[in-house]
This record gives structure tokens, C-alpha cells and sequence, in this order.
């Protein structure tokens, strides 16, 4: 279907609840969504491309059609979106791991049993435990138990593997009694799999009341290195004991979720609470989502997250409102056949929890993406915005300072790969203004930086793959002008301003405007380009003023320019050394005749009466 009639099919749609289903040209399904209005909601997508997101903009360019389901209510239209969305997984929707579900502790049955972790229990002859909070937890259970009991941890298969080589490492360094050793052993691991399993069941009091009175035979009996082995033992099972304490509950009483949309990656973590205490963390890292705004983003995840499971927390503390709470609230309670609450709390200690799992989820970000990730994903989000084919690895940005027809002046601001490439950066003074004229600045400078280019100048012998202009729609309408008359072809946009300084959107020379509030990043990145590019102009300009009042003597002199006074005032910082300065002084400082001139307007005076006295003697 075109887009036009794409256009027409989705407002022609009823003003019901329903699902709508997004499939490209190949009948893949890329996206799936639930509405409470499918008219309004359908229709959204093919309005003017500039109010839309990134991932938006992306997605609408591959449907080739699409399909809705109405449904009776909205809360039928969330039940029938997550169906869908397990059953397809669409490319364009946020999909987590499928392991995320509360995991169990697998006991084998075969003749040497062993410890493993399990999405769900299954009738296969194997023996489970729990669930427990989080598959990180449950897995740092495990390697406890292996080390406590000192069970063995490598990929042999006993007694198929016993006698065929020497043991491991772990053995040697005692983390393993080695089993691989002998068939006399088996009835040690039998033991040490019985005080396994009782320490799952929570009968820690009595492999521990066990474990002493073995240690205190061998120690009566004389036999200490085998009672300083079961003392180590016993610690390593009052450890587990704790733990196991913290993460055995077969459902938290409160998960704390947490969002942080990074760059590049993203993160969503839930803290799983247990009487009060921290019992386990979860997590799950994904690209970084580009619906429009956080409150989809975290319902989609606590969708992915929460439905289907069987166990459930009475309590799930959000850090902001879903749009469809409500729903998503009646969907989970009879899931699980009781209430289970979504609470986004305000302030106070429940608050002070989603900051903190807020903040692990930043920290994960950090951890897991590199700074050249995220400035590539940052690159390439800002090409995507501005309908760029590649993203701008150079980026030059100009801004115009001035009070008055006086000291006009131009900064241009260099960022490369989405950093500030300061050896770069350039200064323009204005020439032949009659007074201050924005326009007529920047075309100036543009004009003068781009035939410099032109001809092949070293100090502008890059070409630059964006240009921003600190102002509005005429600014960059100028730098266009300039462009075309050179025959240059480089993207150019303008920075708009809002009523606080800070810029808001990009402006194209064609009118559009651009809003990069959307994407933080892009946000903060331009943000700072702008501020960075004023910043330059600003100081320029203070330093040509402090120059007037500090050189203001230098200007009368013959032969003393803009360069000279510079390299005078450079080498001896004040006007006073340089009135002291003797002509040698000079010469290492500015040409010959530049020196001569300087000391004669110096010493003017001195000279007048040297002649006088001369002309005395005579």
C-alpha cells in the first residue's frame, strides 16, 4: 500500500479499543500495538514525519500494511498486545530475554547428581527447588553450595570420567574434593549432595549441629587438618545459610523497578525486597528503546517483565505512572488469582528505593557500554532526526558576537565523533560593518571560512559534515545562500533558542523545526555545542576589548597593527614593559623596523633632549 492509502485505511478506522498490527513487505509482523482509540492512535503514525521519533520514523517507512483487532475494552486490547507480541516479537517492540523468569535449582537424577538452574520445574525425574528472586542470585546460590561442600564444578561426568585423568585445578586447590579420583568416593558425595539438599530446605541448623560434632571427633582424635577443614566448611555454610535466607522466599513482598535509558544501551532493573531487606537484583540490558516518551518505554518492560509468570510480588513500585496502569494492574492481580499493587511513590523512603534502583541501572549502562558506543549511537540517532544518509562526524558550529559597530567578532566551534576538537576551533574579526547585522556577520564569515577552504588552505582544509548556526530560520537561510553560491553541499541547521537560553530544537532552511527533546542525548549534545560556540565568541570579544584599553597607546604608533600589537603585548603582557623596553628588547619581539618604530614613539622626549644638549656643547 502507498502511504496515502495507508493514510486513508487508518482513518477510516471505528473509535474503539482494539490491537493494530504493523507488517512490511515481506508480511513480517515489525510492530505490535494496543489503542484505546484505534482511529486516533493508528492514524498518528502518518501525520507529519518532523512530530515523530526517531524509532517512529524508522518504523513507518517499512510497513506495507496493516491489520487491527477491536477488542471490547482496553483492558482486552493490553491482554491481546502482549499475546501477540510473545507470538510474533516484533522487531520495533521492546523484547527482553526469555530467561527472565523466577528460576528454580535443578538436582539431577542420574547415579552422581548435579546442581543446575531451570527456567520452570519439569516431571523428569529431577529433583527442584524453589523459585527464588533472580537467576544472578540463584546462580551465586549454587557455586555457595559447590564451594561449601566442595562438590565438583567442571564438565566431567562421573562414573564415566572417574580414573581417565588427573584431577583439576579445583582440587588442588581445594574447592573440590576430586570425585574424579576413585568409585571408593561415591558414598562421600552421596553425603555431601544429603547436606546439599537439606541446606536448600533450610535444615541448616542440623547439617551445621553434623558438620560440629565430626569436627570435634577429628580434633579429639588428633586429626586437626581434617577439623580445620570442617571448621572452613562450617563458616562457608553459616555464609549460605544467610544468603540463602535473603534469597529462598518463593515470592518478594515488593520489587523496586528501575529505568535508564542510555545512548547506546539501556537498562531495566528490578530489586527484589523480602521482609524489608534487599533479597536479590535483576537486570536486563537492551538497546537503548526509542518510543516517545519513558512512560511507554516502562510499561512495555513490565509487561515483558511480569507477564506470565506464575509468582508475583504484592507489591511493584514504579518511578513514574504507566498509561495503562490500570489494566496492566487487573491483568497481573488475576494472573496470580490476588491483588498485586503498581505504586509510583512520590516521596519518602519508598521514593529513596526507586532512586536507588534507578541509579543501578545507570551504573550498569556504564559498565557495559564504551564511550565509543555511545557517541556512535549518539551520531547516528542525530543523522536519523535530521534525514542524514551517514552520521556527521565532523561538526561546525558559528555564532556572532558584538556591542556596538565596534569589535564584531565570529566564533566557529569544531566538535569531531561528538567531541570538541578545540585545535580546530577559529575566531573571525568583522570587516566594513557600519553596525551590528547578524545576517550580514554570518554570511561574512561563512563567505571568508568557505573560500579559504577553497583554496586550500591548511588551517580550513576540512570540510565539515553538519554546520550549526546559533540562531533561527534567517540564520541559517544565510548559511544555505552561502552554500549554493560555492557550490557546496553540507547540511545546515539552526540552533533555536527557548525562552530560557537553552536550545530547544534545529531548524531546517526550509522552515521545519526539529525537536531533539525526545532523545536526551541529542538534546544534551547540542545543548552543549551551543553553549560551547557562544562561549567562544563571548571571550573573543572580551579579549579584543581588554586588548583596546591595555593597547590603546600601541594604536597611534606607525606601523603597529592588529598582529603586532598582539605579539608586543604577548611577550612583555603590558604597555609598561613595553615602554621600558630597551630596542634589543624589542627586536626579539616584533621585526626590525616594527622595534625601531615602538622605541622612537617611546623615547621621543629622551632623544629631543639629547639633541638640545648636543647642540649646547657644539
Amino acid at each position: 500500500m502507498t502511504f496515502d492509502e495507508l493514510k486513508e485505511k487508518a482513518h477510516a478506522l471505528p473509535l474503539k479499543p482494539g490491537v493494530y498490527i504493523m507488517q512490511d513487505a515481506k508480511n513480517t509482523v515489525i510492530y505490535v500495538g494496543k489503542a484505546k482509540a484505534l482511529k486516533n492512535r493508528v492514524s498518528q503514525y502518518f501525520q507529519d514525519s518532523a512530530s515523530h521519533t526517531e524509532k517512529t520514523r524508522a518504523m513507518v517507512s517499512q510497513i506495507d500494511h496493516f491489520d487491527v483487532i477491536v477488542a471490547d475494552s482496553e483492558f482486552e486490547a493490553l491482554v491481546l498486545e502482549n499475546s501477540l507480541i510473545k507470538r510474533h516479537q516484533p522487531r520495533y517492540n521492546i523484547l527482553l530475554k526469555d530467561d527472565k523468569g523466577y528460576p528454580y535449582i535443578r538436582l539431577s537424577g542420574e547415579e552422581y547428581p548435579r546442581f543446575s538452574l531451570a527456567n520452570r520445574a519439569a516431571e523428569d525425574g529431577a529433583r527442584y527447588f524453589g523459585p527464588y528472586a533472580s537467576r544472578h542470585a540463584t546462580q551465586a546460590i549454587v557455586d555457595a553450595l559447590r564451594s561449601a561442600l566442595r562438590l565438583p564444578s567442571c564438565g566431567k561426568r562421573f562414573p564415566r570420567d572417574i580414573g581417565k585423568e588427573r584431577p583439576c585445578l579445583n582440587f588442588h586447590m581445594g574447592k573440590c574434593d576430586g570425585y574424579c579420583r576413585s568409585l571408593q568416593m561415591k558414598e562421600q558425595h552421596e553425603e555431601a549432595i544429603a547436606q546439599a539438599v537439606s541446606l536448600l530446605e533450610g535444615r541448616f541448623k542440623e547439617v551445621k549441629a553434623d558438620l560440629t560434632a565430626e569436627m570435634e571427633r577429628a580434633a579429639e582424635e588428633l586429626r586437626f587438618e581434617r577439623a580445620a577443614e570442617l571448621r572452613d566448611r562450617i563458616q562457608a555454610i553459616e555464609l549460605l545459610g544467610m544468603r540463602q535466607k535473603v534469597v529462598a522466599g518463593s515470592l518478594a513482598d515488593t520489587d523496586v523497578t528501575g529505568f535508564f535509558r542510555g545512548t547506546a544501551k539501556s537498562c531495566f532493573v528490578v530489586l527484589h525486597y523480602m521482609e524489608g531487606e534487599l533479597a536479590a537484583k535483576d537486570m536486563d540490558l537492551l538497546e537503548t528503546p526509542m518510543e516517545e516518551d519513558e512512560e511507554e518505554v516502562l510499561s512495555s518492560l513490565v509487561r515483558e517483565y511480569y507477564v506470565g509468570r506464575s509468582r508475583l510480588p504484592r507489591q511493584i513500585l514504579l518511578p513514574c505512572e504507566l498509561p495503562d496502569q490500570v489494566p496492566l494492574t487487573r491483568m497481573l492481580s488475576e494472573q496470580v488469582g490476588r491483588r498485586v499493587e503498581l505504586v509510583t511513590p512520590q516521596r519518602g523512603a519508598k521514593m529513596d528505593l526507586i532512586r536507588l534502583a534507578n541509579q543501578n541501572a545507570a551504573e550498569e549502562v556504564a559498565r557495559a557500554t564504551t564511550r565509543e558506543e555511545r557517541q556512535n549511537k549518539l551520531l547516528e540517532a542525530l543523522a536519523r532526526m535530521l534525514g542524514m544518509e551517514e552520521p556527521p562526524r565532523r561538526m561546525e558550529s558559528y555564532d556572532i558576537s558584538n556591542t556596538g559597530a565596534s569589535d564584531i567578532v565570529a566564533s566557529m566551534v569544531v566538535y569531531v565523533d561528538g567531541r570538541p576538537l578545540k585545535r580546530d576551533y577559529r575566531r573571525f574579526k568583522l570587516k566594513d560593518m557600519e553596525g551590528p547585522d547578524d545576517y550580514a556577520s554570518m554570511e561574512q564569515v561563512l563567505t571568508r571560512r568557505f573560500r579559504r577552504y577553497l583554496d586550500g588552505d591548511e588551517k580550513f582544509v576540512e570540510k565539515p559534515d553538519l554546520l550549526l548556526i546559533d540562531g533561527g530560520l534567517e540564520h541559517v537561510r544565510v548559511a544555505r545562500r552561502v552554500l549554493e553560491a560555492m557550490a557546496l553541499d553540507i547540511p545546515a541547521f539552526g540552533m533555536v533558542k527557548d525562552d530560557r537560553h537553552r536550545t530547544r530544537a534545529l531548524v531546517h532552511p526550509d522552515g521545519r523545526e526539529i525537536g531533539i527533546q525526545a532523545v536526551p542525548a541529542v538534546f544534551s549534545l547540542i545543548g552543549q555545542i551551543q553553549e560551547e560556540t557562544h562561549r567562544f565568541a563571548i571571550e573573543y570579544h572580551r579579549q579584543l576589548q581588554a586588548g583596546h584599553v591595555k593597547g590603546s597607546v600601541l594604536d597611534k604608533i606607525p606601523g603597529v597593527g592588529e598582529k603586532r600589537r598582539a605579539q608586543l603585548l604577548k611577550h612583555f603582557k603590558s604597555v609598561k614593559a613595553i615602554r621600558q623596553a630597551s630596542l634589543e628588547e624589542l627586536e626579539r619581539a616584533v621585526p626590525q623596523s616594527t622595534a625601531q618604530a615602538v622605541y622612537q614613539y617611546f623615547h621621543r622626549g629622551e632623544t629631543e633632549n639629547q639633541d638640545q644638549a648636543e647642540r649646547k656643547e657644539e
